[in-house]
């Protein structure tokens, strides 16, 4: 069943690759399906060697209902973050380097680009480390994600969210292409040109009407 949409992830995984924001068999995706069913991309498979019926259809309680692979070892995260936040239906993990760098030395990597704003909605926190595979990782970015669509796990990497894989797609690829930028202003001058509370959302508004409808 959802072979398109498993298609779509493992589409997604390669396009994570791709972008530099993942290596091997890091990270994972996942979406809800409604009935309180989600597909998950299975543990330490690499992305480009995956097909369909690698990716994992599992139940609420995390047990697979479809498919012969172990789920992601952070699926008990994941369903965290579903089951408390109704409005998100697709999660991207990664460990993309430069985000992930700027969350060990900072508690929030603030808003000073207007592609962050635009995808992101805004200043993005740092949640506290909390192991990988264990619950308390979901928990965490749920207490830190704040309204916004990504958070850094510091010592870790970062989980975005959406309401679809591309939206979520969006916040990571972007918030690495902020990050870079933000570690190069910081080489050069400490003093970084900020964005206001105002214009921050108003990019945030602008970019609602981006792209074809």
């Amino acid at each position: 069943m959802y072979e398109d949409l498993k298609a779509k992830i493992i589409d997604y995984g390669k396009k994570l690759d791709r972008y530099g924001l993942i290596a091997l068999s890091g990270g994972n995706i996942s979406c809800r399906l409604g009935n309180d069913l989600f597909l998950v991309t299975p543990s330490g498979m690499v992305y480009e060697e995956l097909v369909p019926s690698d990716i994992c259809l599992v139940n609420k309680d995390g047990q697979v209902v479809e498919g012969q692979r172990k789920p992601s070892v952070d699926t008990e995260a994941l369903l965290y973050i579903y089951n408390h936040l109704s409005e998100v239906n697709a999660v991207i993990h990664t460990h993309q380097p430069y985000a992930t760098a700027l969350g060990l030395i900072s508690n929030r990597i603030d808003c000073d680009l207007t592609t962050l704003a635009n995808t992101a909605k805004g200043h993005v926190n740092v949640a506290p480390y909390a192991s990988a595979a264990s619950i308390d990782m979901g928990i965490s970015a749920v207490d830190h994600l704040d309204g916004k669509l990504a958070v850094v796990l510091k010592n870790h990497g970062v989980l975005t969210v959406g309401k679809d894989l591309k939206e979520a797609f969006y916040a990571a690829v972007y918030l690495e292409e902020a990050s870079k930028t933000i570690a190069v202003a910081r080489s050069l001058n400490t003093d970084i040109a900020k964005l206001s509370e105002e214009q921050i959302q108003k990019a945030v508004e602008v970019f609602t009407h981006y792209g074809q409808k």
